[in-house]
């Protein structure tokens, strides 16, 4: 549930000017801003100022631990302990790219070998295509459901490809909303906050980063890329979630396709057998 407990002298301001001039913010403070975030009482002007701050001074790695833990708290934390599950709870997360349809195939793949995937997937980043994007191609298909059907869809299917229920982390759909419109998007602190927050209120046992880099992806630098994943797993791991990363090429497509409705098709010829691109499946598979 969201966090309620803060500082009684929290001010906004402080905070962002701390961290503005390059000091270092406590977990407490951090929990408060959020708290904030989550309930309206720190203002749109705020987040855009800590975000930018943030982007240009960069966090510690205890800062950033705080601030995904935060995030996380800012909502529903699922709880699969109880729901008579039989194998563990993994799932797999991509920084995008184009062509990039791992997360459609691999999903099914692990529940078939008996994991249960809850996927909370995001749209597109920059140029990069997004999970949701493609499966919102399908007609009629739910990418944003409740609650208790993501849990009722996992426990019968073993796998749910989905966005963010409205309880999930609602703190990362704020922040980001202004990050999208603030020139706030790239910093690596906020990158990795805002996907390891929405992977820890689902409830994981285990986690796998493939992390894009090329001219088809969102980090187009190997050096960026290798940033990004370093702070993936660090964070995830101070954070308690098992976590590895794979680095994949995305200077080509990934693929034989580029586009929501026929990457989507492409996925499910790939899992029915009728076809593989070798390169896609070797992504896949790795």
């Amino acid at each position: 549930m969201p966090t309620t407990d803060r500082p009684a002298a929290f001010l906004p301001q402080e905070f962002i000017r701390r961290k503005r001039d390059g000091g270092t913010v406590s977990a407490a403070e951090i929990e408060a801003y959020i708290g904030g975030v989550t309930d309206g009482s720190v203002t749109e002007g705020q987040v855009a100022a800590f975000s930018m701050a943030v982007l240009l001074k960069g966090m510690t790695l205890d800062e950033r631990v705080a601030l995904t833990r935060a995030m996380t708290r800012s909502g529903t934390v699922l709880d699969w302990s109880e729901k008579g599950l039989d194998g563990p709870v993994l799932d797999k997360h991509s920084t995008g790219g184009i062509g990039d349809k791992v997360s459609l195939i691999l999903g099914p793949l692990v529940a078939a070998c008996g994991g249960y995937v809850p996927m909370i997937s995001g749209r597109g980043l920059g140029h990069t295509g997004g999970t949701l994007d493609k499966l919102d191609s399908i007609p009629g298909y739910g990418s944003q459901p409740d609650t208790a059907t993501l849990e009722r869809v996992v426990r019968e299917a073993g796998c749910a490809i989905i966005g963010a229920t409205g309880d999930i982390a609602p703190a990362d759909r704020r922040i980001y909303a202004i990050r999208d419109v603030t020139g706030t998007v790239e910093s690596i602190d906020l990158i990795t906050a805002s996907i390891l927050s929405k992977k820890l209120a689902a409830g994981l046992q285990g986690l796998a980063m493939d992390v894009k880099f090329g001219s088809g992806a969102f980090a187009a630098r190997y050096e960026d890329a290798i940033e990004l994943a370093e702070s993936l797993v660090t964070v995830a791991e101070g954070a308690g979630l098992p976590t590895v990363a794979l680095l994949t090429d995305m200077n080509q497509v990934l693929g034989r396709t580029a586009g929501n409705a026929v990457e989507v098709r492409e996925s499910v010829e790939m899992l029915s057998g009728r076809a593989a691109d070798p390169r896609l499946l070797g992504v896949t598979l790795e």
